[in-house]
């Protein structure tokens, strides 16, 4: 049902343009996702954690909703391996890690190098390195370090890049890029 205004807009017309709006507001979430469009309505993903050889392969989203199961059990994959704690991983993070995944055209399982960090966690590898942000997005359930060991470092970090939703860092001496769903930037060789 479309009713015409004073000015000849349709309520379609409205919401559409309501909808673009809001798109453009925001363009970080919108991006990533957009990746995953044309996926059936089903978004997956897949990682292996080589410290403790847990394996994940979950469909976390479905026909627009995401299944709250599936994020639980893909926080509890991504806990801080060295203390067991865990925390909510950022579902725009994971839909992140799934797009560019999407775009890297592998079967090959990520190899989480690290997902949620205890600040007791952090803290330690601040000590040990000049690399280890003390704000990490890692402390908030945002961030994930991920190896793909069919696709180099750039080519994952270009995945990453080109969903425009979040920060992409380059760790090529360590053979891994960083994922987060912060603001877009990007940084590393």
């Amino acid at each position: 049902m479309t009713a015409n205004s004073s000015t000849g807009l349709t309520r379609r017309a409205l919401l559409g343009a309501f909808a673009a709006t809001t798109l453009t507001a925001a363009p970080t979430f919108s991006h990533a996702a957009g990746f995953l469009k044309g996926a059936g309505d089903i978004r997956r993903l897949r990682m292996v954690n080589p410290r403790n050889g847990e394996r994940l392969d979950m469909v976390y989203w479905v026909e627009g909703d995401y299944i709250s199961d599936a994020l639980t059990e893909i926080s509890r994959f991504m806990r801080d391996w060295r203390t067991n704690d865990v925390k909510t991983i950022d579902a725009r993070t994971i839909d992140i890690m799934a797009a560019s995944h999407n775009l890297l055209d592998v079967s090959e399982p990520y190899a989480l190098i690290s997902g949620y960090r205890s600040p007791k966690t952090n803290n330690m590898l601040r000590s040990q390195s000049g690399g280890v942000a003390k704000n990490s997005r890692h402390l908030r359930g945002e961030a994930a370090d991920l190896r793909l060991h069919s696709r180099s470092v750039s080519q994952m970090a270009r995945a990453a890049a080109a969903c425009r939703a979040g920060g992409v860092g380059r760790y090529t001496g360590s053979n891994f890029v960083h994922m987060d769903c912060g603001p877009v930037r990007s940084w590393g060789s």
